[in-house]
């Protein structure tokens, strides 16, 4: 089995190694448009050593904000700074990726570390969207559902934000079904109540996610991959399932995804998750080994050993640190001299590498 610091191929894309930045909101946008704290953020993440890095959820129309401080590819305006950030990225040998992705009626909320409630009009707030209108929870307000002429529009959306993708650099793009916004709101029988094409049965509560990924995926070049995030469970009972997930995995693989992005929950505020180290890495292996896809493993992963045991045991292909990351740029770079193994630095900052180390 390869080890964490292996390059692993995805089409014509070669990361360095298995190390990946997941996407994580940074609440820092103007009308979507990237800031200077997303540059020095993302580009120090970049110089420290990780193969991926996946720019946070970048909403695909105003309305499928999380928050007023999220970032957008709705507009050109919004191309040129995300850019920049990737034009940074490749120099430092690191592939950026970005997140597509719609709120539904997780929209028009604060910032991350404010309130998370529903923004009324004064606030900046605005009306939600969603496959069925039913609320998130007591503090978020009731969603307007979608018709079918909006649910054909959201399509149209996140192709569009695609092919801005593509003219920004990024040479990957992940499309964000997880976390219970939009497109898994239509993927559970928790929050989808439709009685048309897209509620209820598997085959219709799928059939948008299956629609955006084949409009992507007809635009995306054929050499460059396609990321899907899944909330493998939404660990509540009656809810979007892991038998599900790897069910619409093994459709989503014979639509041109090159790689299943493994999370759980986020569809309902009274979920009980077993959080622990490592807990979501159970579902990324039997995507892995049921579908025949690679497959990247989220959540509580902390030490170079324990992500280099999980790229070795085959449990996922790409190992993705958020916290960890967050609070250590470096990580990669130190994971490597932790495991023994040859990485290069940037020549900035050789005078401070460990002897034997290499420059780039």
């Amino acid at each position: 089995m390869p080890n964490l610091f292996e390059p692993l191929k995805l089409r014509d894309i070669v990361l360095v190694n298995r190390i990946g930045i997941p996407p994580m909101c940074q609440y820092s946008a103007q009308d979507g448009v990237a800031a200077d704290w997303h540059f020095v953020h993302y580009g120090s993440r970049a110089v420290g050593g990780a193969g991926l890095m996946i720019i946070e959820a970048t909403a695909v129309t105003a309305a499928g904000r999380i928050s007023p401080g999220d970032l957008g590819l709705w507009d050109d305006g919004q191309i040129e700074p995300l850019a920049r950030i990737a034009r940074f990225a490749q120099e430092q040998g690191c592939v950026a990726a970005i997140q597509l992705a719609h709120a539904g009626r997780k929209a028009s909320v604060g910032l991350g570390w404010q309130k998370q409630a529903t923004l009324n009009a004064a606030e900046g707030g605005w009306q939600t969207l969603a496959p069925s209108a039913i609320t998130f929870g007591e503090s978020y307000a009731t969603p307007q559902e979608l018709d079918e002429t909006g649910i054909r529009t959201v399509v149209a959306q996140f192709q569009a934000a695609a092919r801005r993708a593509l003219s920004a650099g990024f040479r990957t793009v992940e499309i964000h079904a997880a976390h219970g916004y939009l497109l898994h709101q239509f993927l559970s029988p928790l929050s989808n109540h439709r009685t048309d094409a897209y509620g209820g049965s598997f085959e219709n509560r799928t059939r948008l996610v299956r629609e955006v990924v084949s409009a992507v995926r007809g635009d995306w070049p054929e050499h460059l991959p396609l990321l899907v995030r899944i909330s493998a469970t939404d660990w509540v009972a009656g809810g979007w399932s892991a038998y599900e997930t790897v069910e619409l995995c093994r459709t989503l693989k014979a639509l041109g995804v090159d790689l299943i992005d493994v999370s759980t929950a986020g569809l309902v505020p009274t979920a009980k998750i077993p959080a622990g180290p490592g807990f979501q890495t159970e579902f990324a292996a039997r995507i892995r080994h049921e579908v025949g896809i690679p497959t990247a493993a989220v959540g509580l992963i902390t030490s170079p050993a324990q992500a280099d045991h999980i790229v070795r045991s085959g449990q996922a292909d790409l190992v993705l640190l958020g916290r960890e990351i967050l609070r250590n740029p470096y990580w990669p770079l130190a994971a490597a001299q932790a495991l023994g193994q040859a990485t290069a630095w940037p020549n900035q900052y050789l005078r401070a590498a460990p002897a034997g180390v290499t420059g780039r």
